[in-house]
C-alpha cells in the first residue's frame, strides 16, 4: 500500500528499537558487582517494535486503552520518551529504585500506563472486562458525549497458555463484547521452548467460535512482492510448511543458511531458484524475516480495516523474537543479553555516536522538527495525558441498620438487608453501586438488591418465569439500566471484573462503587487476580462468605483457613471481619467512603494508618446466625470499629487475662469470659473487627518512632496499655491463629493464639469448634495456661 506516513513511521520504529535495546543494556551493565543480571526484555521487546509503532503513532486514539505485554515495557517507555511523557532519568534508571518499571505500572510509572501488567494473562483479560464496563457506563448515560474507546491488549503467544484468558473469552461472549483488540505477538518462542506447530489454527478456531474476527498477518510486503514473482508460490509453500524450530534456527544463522536450506529442500526448480539467487545473503535474510508483524504497511492496513466496526478482533502477528538483534531466533534468547561487543556493533549499525545514546533523534533519517510534529499530531498523543478523574459519590453519615430482634442474624444476612435498604433509595450512592458475583448471587444474599435494581445487559431480556406467571422469589430482568453483572462460576473473572469496575473513574471518568461477592475459601482460586487488581489500585468492596468452618455440613472444601492472612498481607486491601450486623453497617459505610479516597499527606496520627490514600475493602462474613446486641452506635464505638477493635468488656485494674476474638466466634468468647469471671479478676473481652488495620497501625507507629516521632502510638497499643505485664492474652478466631498471634508482642504479654490450622470435616459448628479447639472450653483452658491463679472451674478435658 502507498502511505505517506510510512517513511516517518520507519524512522520512529528505528528510534524506538534503539532506545529499548539501549535501556536494557544500560540497566544490566551498570549493576553493582554480584547482582543478578536479567535479560529477558531485550529479545522479547524487539519483536514488537513495528506493532507498537503502528499502534501508538497511527492507529490508536485518545480514548483507546492499552495493556502492554509485560516484556514490551522497554518499547513502551521508549515510545513515551519520544512523545514527551517519560524522562531520560527514568529510562537511565530502568529496573532501579524509582526508575521506569520492568513491567508497565499504573501506580509506579509516570508515562500514562493504562493497565498494569506483570503476571501474564491478567492484563489481557482486563481489557475485555474494561470494555464491558465501558458498555455499562455508556448504557447508563454517563459518558457525557465522550466517544467509546477500544480496549487493546498486546499479548505474547506463550501468554495464550494462561487459563484466565479463556475464562474471560466465555464471559465476553455472554455479554456481547465489543471494542476489543487483542494483538498476539506470534514469535513462536516461549521462555523454555519453541511453540508447537499449528497453534495459530487453534487460536483462530477458538476466537472465531466466540464471535471474534481473526486477522492473520503472516507475510510482510517484501514477502508478498516475492510471492508475486515467478516461483513465488513455491517459496510461500515452503515458508508456510517450515517448522517453527527450524525457522527460528535459520533466522539466527542468517542469509547463507537460508540459501543452503532453501536450495537443498526446494531443489533446482528454475523460477524459484532464480528468485533466491537474485538476492544477496543480506537481502535473502531481510526477505525471510519480513513477517507480517514487522511490516508497517501490513499492520497499518489491518488496523485501519478493523477500525471500521466495533466487533472484537484478534490479530495474530507473525514476528521474530529478537528481531533486528544478534539474538534473533535463538531459542535461548529470552534471558539473553547482547554482549558489550555486540552492543557496539548494533550502535554502529544504527548510526548512534558514543555519548549520544539517549538523544531522542540521534541518527534519525528525518529532521527532528518533522518527527516531533508527526508525534504531536498522532491521534493517541494529540490530547495530552489521558488519565481521567471523577468526583466522589456522597456517602451518608450512617447506613440503615436492621434493628435487632429476637431472631439471630448472620452477617451475610445483614449484608443483604443493608444493601436492600440502600436499593430502596433513589440516592447517588444507590445509583453508582454495581454488584457482581461468580454464580453465587443468591447464596451470598445479593438477591434482594438484584430484585430491586435488575441485571445489566445492553439489550433488555424479560424474566420468562415472571412472564409465564410462575411464582419465584427472584424477579430478575436484564436491561441497560440494571446494576448487577451476572458472571459464570469463575472467581478469576470476578476479580478482573472488580478491577475493571474499580478503575472506571480513571478509564471512563465515571465513579462506580463495585461490590463483588464470593465464597471465602475460593479467594485462593483468584488470589493472583486479586493481587493484580490491588496492584493497579482498583477500588472495590469484596464480600466473602462463609468464614472459617461455619459452613460445617459442607465439609473441608467449603471451609476457609488462611483467608484472614490474605486480608492482612494484601497491599491495597483493607480487611474487616465483623461479628454483628451493626458493626457491618459501620464497615460498609466506611468502605464506600474509603474506596473513593485518593489523597496524599501524613498518616492519621491516631491510628498511623494511611487512610487518606484509600483502597479496596474485604469483608469476611459468615452464614452463622448470632444474637444481636441491643446498643447505641455511638461515634466513639463507630470509630473504634473502623480502627480495628473495641472493648466489649473493658478489663479491670487487676486483670490477669483478657480474651481477644475476631468474627463469628463471639458467642464462644463471650461465654468463656463469663466462665472465667468466677476464678479470674477483671477479665476483659476485646472485640477485634480488623486484625489487618490493628497490625498495620502498630507497624506504622513503630516506623514513626524510629524516625524520631517518639510519641507515636497506635490504636492497639492504647487499647492494651492499661494491662499489667503479667496479664495473659487468649486470642481466638475461626481462621488461622497467626492472624492474631502477634498481639502479645505489642507490649510483651504472654499469649495463647487459638484458631483453625487444618482442613475441617462435616458436622455441626459445635462439633468442629470443639475439634479445632476454638470453643468456650478451649478458650478457658488457654486462659488458665497464660494466667496465674487457682484452677478455673467448669473445665472439661480437651478432646
Amino acid at each position: 500500500m502507498t502511505d505517506a506516513r510510512i517513511p516517518l513511521l520507519r524512522e520512529l520504529e528505528r528510534r524506538v528499537s534503539w532506545l529499548a535495546a539501549w535501556t536494557i543494556h544500560n540497566a544490566n551493565h551498570i549493576r553493582p558487582a554480584g547482582e543478578v543480571k536479567v535479560g529477558g526484555h531485550q529479545a522479547s521487546s524487539a519483536s514488537l517494535g513495528a506493532i507498537m509503532t503502528a499502534l501508538y503513532f497511527a492507529a490508536l486514539r485518545p480514548q483507546d486503552r492499552v495493556a502492554v505485554k509485560p516484556h514490551a515495557s522497554p518499547i513502551f517507555h521508549a515510545i513515551q520518551y519520544l512523545a514527551g511523557n517519560q524522562t531520560r532519568e527514568k529510562l537511565e534508571n530502568f529496573r532501579s529504585y524509582k526508575g521506569a518499571q520492568s513491567y508497565p505500572s499504573r501506580t509506579k510509572d509516570v508515562d500514562d500506563v493504562d493497565f498494569s501488567t506483570g503476571s501474564v494473562g491478567l492484563g489481557v483479560a482486563q481489557t475485555l472486562f474494561s470494555s464491558l464496563v465501558q458498555d455499562y457506563v455508556s448504557a447508563h448515560g454517563w459518558m457525557k458525549n465522550r466517544p467509546e474507546g477500544r480496549m487493546v491488549s498486546l499479548i505474547g503467544d506463550a501468554e495464550m497458555d494462561e487459563g484466565n484468558i479463556y475464562e474471560a473469552l466465555i464471559e465476553g461472549w455472554k455479554h456481547g463484547l465489543r471494542n476489543t483488540w487483542w494483538v498476539v505477538d506470534y514469535n513462536r518462542q516461549s521462555l523454555d521452548s519453541v511453540i508447537r506447530e499449528g497453534l495459530w489454527k487453534k487460536f483462530e478456531q477458538i476466537f472465531a467460535n466466540f464471535g471474534w474476527d481473526v486477522v492473520i498477518l503472516r507475510h510482510g510486503s517484501l514477502q508478498q512482492a516475492a510471492f508475486a514473482e515467478p516461483g513465488g508460490d513455491t517459496l510461500r509453500d515452503w515458508i508456510e510448511r517450515c517448522p517453527n524450530q527450524l525457522y527460528s534456527a535459520l533466522t539466527f544463522q542468517g542469509g547463507a543458511a537460508w540459501r543452503k536450506r532453501l536450495l537443498d529442500e526446494i531443489g533446482d526448480q528454475g523460477p524459484v531458484t532464480q528468485l533466491i539467487e537474485r538476492r544477496s545473503d543480506d537481502e535473502l535474510q531481510a526477505l525471510m524475516v519480513n513477517l507480517g508483524g514487522h511490516d508497517l504497511p501490513s499492520l497499518l492496513e489491518a488496523f485501519e480495516q478493523a477500525s471500521t466496526h466495533d466487533r472484537p478482533v484478534c490479530f495474530i502477528c507473525y514476528t521474530i523474537k529478537g528481531y533486528g538483534l544478534p539474538l534473533a531466533g535463538h531459542k535461548d534468547n529470552h534471558a539473553g543479553l547482547m554482549t558489550p561487543n555486540q552492543m557496539e556493533s548494533f550502535r554502529a549499525q544504527m548510526g548512534v555516536r558514543p555519548g549520544h545514546e539517549w538523544d531522542k533523534w540521534e541518527a534519525a533519517g528525518a529532521p527532528a522538527a518533522e518527527l516531533e510534529a508527526f508525534i504531536a499530531k498522532a491521534p493517541f498523543f494529540r490530547e495530552g495525558r489521558r488519565r481521567l478523574s471523577a468526583e466522589a459519590v456522597p456517602v451518608p453519615e450512617t447506613l440503615v441498620t436492621p434493628a435487632p430482634g429476637g431472631k439471630p442474624v448472620s452477617t451475610q444476612m445483614g449484608f443483604g438487608q443493608i444493601l436492600n435498604e440502600i436499593a430502596r433509595e433513589q440516592s447517588p450512592l444507590a445509583e453508582r453501586i454495581v454488584t457482581t458475583a461468580p454464580d453465587v448471587t443468591v447464596s451470598t444474599n445479593l438477591g434482594p438488591w438484584v430484585n430491586r435494581r435488575g441485571l445489566f445487559a445492553r439489550e433488555s431480556m424479560a424474566d420468562t418465569f415472571k412472564a409465564e406467571r410462575i411464582p419465584s422469589t427472584y424477579a430478575w430482568e436484564f436491561g441497560p439500566k440494571g446494576q448487577h453483572f451476572e458472571l459464570g462460576i469463575a472467581e478469576s473473572n470476578l476479580m478482573i471484573m472488580l478491577s475493571a469496575l474499580g478503575l472506571s473513574h480513571s478509564i471512563n471518568g465515571v465513579r462506580l462503587l463495585p461490590i463483588g461477592t464470593v465464597y471465602d475459601p475460593f479467594i485462593y482460586r483468584s488470589a493472583d487476580q486479586l493481587n493484580y487488581a490491588c496492584y493497579q489500585d482498583a477500588r472495590f468492596l469484596l464480600v466473602a462468605t462463609p468464614s472459617g468452618v461455619t459452613l460445617a455440613p459442607e465439609g473441608g472444601a467449603h471451609q476457609s483457613i488462611g483467608t484472614p492472612l490474605i486480608g492482612m498481607a494484601q497491599d491495597g486491601l483493607c480487611a474487616f471481619e465483623p461479628a454483628f450486623v451493626d458493626e457491618l453497617s459501620v464497615m460498609m459505610r466506611f468502605a464506600f467512603d474509603y474506596m473513593q479516597r485518593d489523597g496524599e499527606g501524613d498518616p492519621d496520627e491516631t491510628t498511623w494508618l494511611r487512610d487518606q490514600t484509600g483502597g479496596s475493602v474485604y469483608l469476611r462474613l459468615s452464614t452463622r446466625p448470632l444474637e444481636q446486641p441491643h446498643r447505641a452506635m455511638t461515634a466513639e464505638l463507630s470509630r473504634d470499629i473502623v480502627n480495628g477493635a473495641y472493648w466489649m468488656r473493658p478489663p479491670g485494674p487487676n486483670a490477669s487475662v483478657i480474651v481477644a476474638y475476631q468474627g463469628v466466634v463471639a458467642p464462644e468468647a463471650i461465654a468463656a469470659t463469663g466462665l472465667l469471671a468466677e476464678d479470674r479478676r477483671d477479665v476483659g473481652l476485646l472485640a477485634i473487627t480488623s486484625a489487618d488495620r490493628l497490625n498495620a497501625g502498630w507497624q506504622a507507629a513503630e516506623r514513626a518512632r524510629q524516625r524520631g516521632m517518639h510519641d507515636a502510638t497506635s490504636h492497639i497499643e492504647r487499647l492494651l496499655a492499661p494491662l499489667s505485664r503479667d496479664c495473659g492474652i487468649v486470642s481466638v478466631l475461626d481462621g488461622h491463629p497467626a492472624t492474631l498471634a502477634w498481639l502479645g508482642g505489642v507490649h510483651g504479654h504472654r499469649q495463647k493464639a487459638l484458631g483453625v490450622e487444618h482442613f475441617g470435616q462435616t458436622g455441626t459448628i459445635a462439633d468442629l469448634y470443639r475439634h479445632h479447639g476454638i470453643d468456650a472450653n478451649a478458650i478457658v483452658h488457654a486462659a488458665q495456661a497464660v494466667s496465674a491463679g487457682r484452677t478455673v472451674r467448669y473445665l472439661k478435658a480437651l478432646p
